[in-house]
């Protein structure tokens, strides 16, 4: 018995036809200084420059926009740490419609900020004693939104593929891409992209050391919650994957590595000071498994999906400050 996949090749072209002059198509950057300590030719597919400043706008105007006319006249909802609460509420704002954002108290303030910025109303939690989940599912519930999650849609798994389909298209056949892993909508998305256009490419996630859920779930074959991770890496701080993105990664995903918050940091300040960009923590992670060789032996050609770079300047600071070893 076979089951339909959540979401395949073709809806990660059909977003793709949907973001289309609404998305950003980001830059890939190389460097040789990278290649060289890779020891691999790397194509860095840079979401940090993508509207709100990550990939998450990719899947929540992929899903807002198939909404019905009805659907938006009431709004739209999302629970998120940042980056997905900015993509809702700009692509709320780009279809018309209003949008209310549930996001934990310890949030960074410049994500917050951004998010009520675009229009949308903030409602905060605690993130280690509240469940997000049902806060703003109840709300949704109550006021009558769409509520759009951060991973667990198969629109929003798709419109995040998208970006993995673009670097594809543009750079060519690929061995291995490597990609930051939280609930797991962007691997899911891009190992969707990847397989389904080249089959033999090898997908390997990266996840901060101490929010390995989704290794964990991988080698126990089934989805295991851990505690709320304590990271720097906001972004990847949850406790278990997504039922359906962890269905797709099940399938499509070689393999989950790790990188501590020391690496990450690390690998922050050589985007910096080397490739001349801001790379927030989450979307460090998998420079940091090329840099400190976790990612293993690279075969020739690497992709790596650089998922964002919000991060404000006293924070960049903190984390950054300081000679690179």
């Amino acid at each position: 018995m076979t089951t339909t996949p959540p979401v395949t090749l073709d809806d990660v072209r059909d977003a793709a036809a949907r973001l289309k002059g609404v998305a950003h198509r980001t830059p890939v950057l190389r460097s040789r200084t990278l290649d060289a300590l890779a020891g691999a030719e790397v194509f860095l597919k840079c979401e940090n420059f993508q509207r709100v400043g990550a990939f998450k706008f990719r899947g929540a105007y992929n899903a807002a926009s198939r909404l019905t006319p009805e659907q938006l006249s009431r709004g739209v909802a999302a629970y998120s740490s940042g980056n997905h609460a900015q993509a809702v509420a700009l692509a709320a704002r780009e279809l018309g419609t209003t949008a209310v954002i549930v996001m934990p108290e310890d949030a960074p303030p410049s994500k917050r900020a951004a998010t009520a910025g675009y229009g949308a109303e903030i409602v905060t939690y605690d993130r280690y004693t509240e469940d997000r989940v049902a806060i703003g599912e109840a709300l949704a519930a109550e006021r009558g939104l769409a509520l759009i999650p951060p991973y667990e849609h198969p629109h929003v798994m798709a419109g995040q593929g998208t970006a993995a389909l673009e670097l594809l298209e543009e750079v060519g056949e690929l061995d291995a891409l490597l990609t930051p892993v939280g609930g797991g909508g962007l691997m899911a998305g891009s190992a969707t992209a990847a397989k389904g256009l080249h089959p033999g490419i090898r997908t390997v996630g990266v996840e901060p050391e101490a929010g390995d859920d989704t290794k964990r779930s991988l080698e126990a074959g089934r989805r295991v919650s851990i505690p709320v991770p304590r990271t720097i890496a906001d972004g990847q701080a949850l406790h278990t994957p997504g039922e359906l993105t962890f269905s797709v990664n099940t399938r499509l995903l070689d393999e989950v590595v790790l990188v501590t918050d020391d690496e990450i940091r690390d690998a922050m300040r050589f985007a910096f000071e080397r490739l001349k960009i801001v790379v927030e923590p989450s979307g460090a992670t998998p420079l940091a498994a090329l840099l400190t060789g976790r990612a293993g032996t690279l075969p020739p050609r690497v992709g790596v999906v650089i998922s964002g770079g919000n991060i404000d300047a006293g924070r960049f600071a903190e984390l950054c400050g300081g000679a690179t070893p």
